[in-house]
């Protein structure tokens, strides 16, 4: 309990910038925490709704019904379910026109496609900056505000004429607080980022695998 209360003394007791940023780097590290939580589930969430959706996609012999389930949804579909909606209704609606090429219908639908895959890449990707830009910035945030802390630590002994480390050893040490916790924001950011980053470019490959091979049955319908 001493150790805690000593802790607690040296942030209560460290001066006004040194606090600020002690503020900042707790607020970074709990927005960041918040996003990791968020992303982990959402990440989660699209990595079964893909393994679903082409199991069902598999498993069938005509689209139709998996488009008419799929588009009746009182929910807009995501991740690979919004891209095969987009190809298949694209692909539908260039069918039913007259005198079209049938590889101009597969070209619409591998447009449509890729532009929702682009929405599905905007959502995965949406706070992975943050998560990165706080494991890049909090160990200097931190940094600053350590060497904030020693200097006015080393101009208090200006006035004096004998310096001691009992005198000093405070000082430095709620500075030192302030580079702990940059890391303490840092590390966890830095982890999640390049997880998670990794985490999306597999599910990005299997978007895009999803996208050649349904172009490929589109080009056999178009043909038959």
């Amino acid at each position: 309990m001493t150790a805690d209360h000593s802790f607690i003394d040296l942030i209560l007791n460290a001066s006004l910038l040194v606090k600020f940023v002690m503020l900042i780097l707790v607020m970074a590290s709990l927005v960041s925490w918040a996003m990791i939580f968020n992303k982990r589930r959402l990440l989660k969430h699209a990595k079964n709704e893909a393994d679903l959706f082409e199991e069902r996609f598999w498993s069938v012999e005509d689209l139709n019904p998996l488009y008419t389930r799929v588009s009746a949804k009182y929910y807009a579909p995501s991740g690979m379910e919004n891209i095969f909606e987009a190809g298949f209704k694209e692909f539908a609606r260039s069918q039913k026109q007259d005198n079209i090429d049938p590889e101009a219908g597969v070209d619409n639908a591998q447009r449509a496609m890729r532009i929702a895959m682009n929405k599905e890449v905007d959502d995965l990707e949406t706070n992975l900056s943050f998560l990165a830009t706080v494991g890049s910035t909090s160990p200097y945030i931190g940094l600053f505000g350590t060497v904030w802390g020693i200097m006015n630590s080393f101009q208090a002994l200006g006035g004096v004429q004998q310096a001691t480390i009992a005198m000093v050893a405070p000082g430095i040490s709620e500075a030192l607080i302030a580079t702990a916790m940059g890391l303490f924001a840092a590390i966890p950011a830095v982890i999640a980022y390049n997880r998670y980053t990794y985490d999306v470019e597999r599910l990005l490959n299997r978007y895009d695998n999803f996208m050649e091979e349904f172009t490929s049955i589109l080009h056999r319908h178009a043909h038959s």
